[in-house]
């Protein structure tokens, strides 16, 4: 194949594999820097060439054809390592530069990469990283980030996890005056007559079952009451309301315990679990950046 057709498919690839990414050509077309018009044209001149249809337009929506899926898998992985290759060589260079990419819960951010970023990033200015701040169980490799943020350390097999956090514990917890006037549980049963503030699990819309253990055994309580939201933050309001009983990491409520604020209950039910943990693919190779990022969060561990 001649030189200037293989750069006209490279480019069309790469057209493409944006615009299944995005299922989106406005998107797309401003990710490339380029006109809806133009990208248009150009997937279906790809198209023309292959002989096959790719995707499926409506006046709202992309998707992709049973082909599309198929060229998105294999192109997209080899535009990644591409793109990858070209990061790497920024090892050679005499500072670390180049983008991170990282994706991580509001909480995590604010709490473990904030603190460390905002020291690290102004001594190297080379270097930009992009935070995709998400509550869900972002899938980082089609979301195309460098690493993720999740409690815990049990992940998928290929990928690594690096502890950048302290130890975590759950903490039940509710004004004074509430539990004055509705009284103290004892023990997890209790929970189910309170009026228990519940977080919706964005990722697959459940309600998270409050977990506790005391000597070995092992207690879950689904919470009912009048709240229900997918965001910690205003869980913590309505707590400090005096609504009812909220129960997540203590690492939210440190201020308002310390302030008096919210009085803690069944601490002897709530053990410890593993912190904030970075994690990624364990085929991708680091680059020069992404490892100064990882080796100034896991200081930060200690």
């Amino acid at each position: 194949m001649p030189v200037e057709n293989q750069r006209d498919t490279i480019r069309d690839l790469t057209a493409f594999v944006a615009v299944a990414r995005e299922l989106s050509f406005t998107r797309a077309a401003g990710k490339l820097g380029v006109s809806q018009s133009a990208l248009s044209y150009t997937i279906k001149e790809l198209e023309a060439r292959l002989g096959v249809r790719l995707l499926t337009r409506t006046t709202r929506s992309v998707g992709l054809t049973e082909a599309g899926e198929r060229l998105l898998g294999s192109a997209g992985l080899h535009l990644d390592g591409i793109e990858q290759a070209l990061a790497g060589l920024t090892s050679y260079r005499d500072r670390p530069a180049g983008m991170v990419r990282l994706a991580a819960s509001d909480h995590a951010a604010a709490t473990v990469l904030h603190p460390v970023l905002a020291d690290l990033l102004p001594d190297y200015p080379e270097i930009t990283v992009e935070l995709v701040v998400d509550n869900a169980m972002t899938n980082i490799v089609t979301e195309r980030c460098d690493a993720g943020v999740r409690l815990g350390e049990h992940l998928a097999h290929d990928m690594i996890a690096t502890r950048i956090g302290p130890e975590q514990r759950l903490a039940v917890v509710a004004t004074p005056s509430y539990f004055d006037l509705h009284g103290r549980p004892g023990s997890p049963d209790d929970l189910l007559t309170h009026n228990c503030l519940a977080y919706r699990l964005e990722t697959h819309g459940n309600i998270y079952a409050w977990e506790f253990e005391k000597d070995g055994k092992e207690v879950n309580v689904r919470p009912q009451g009048q709240m229900v939201s997918n965001d910690p933050d205003q869980l913590l309001l309505f707590a400090l309301s005096g609504l009812g009983i909220a129960c997540m990491q203590e690492s939210y409520f440190n201020d308002a315990l310390e302030e008096g604020r919210l009085e803690r209950v069944l601490e002897d039910w709530c053990p410890g679990f593993g912190g904030y943990h970075l994690y990624y693919p364990s085929r991708r190779q680091p680059t020069a950046a992404f490892t100064l990022v990882l080796e100034a969060l896991r200081r930060s561990a200690h």
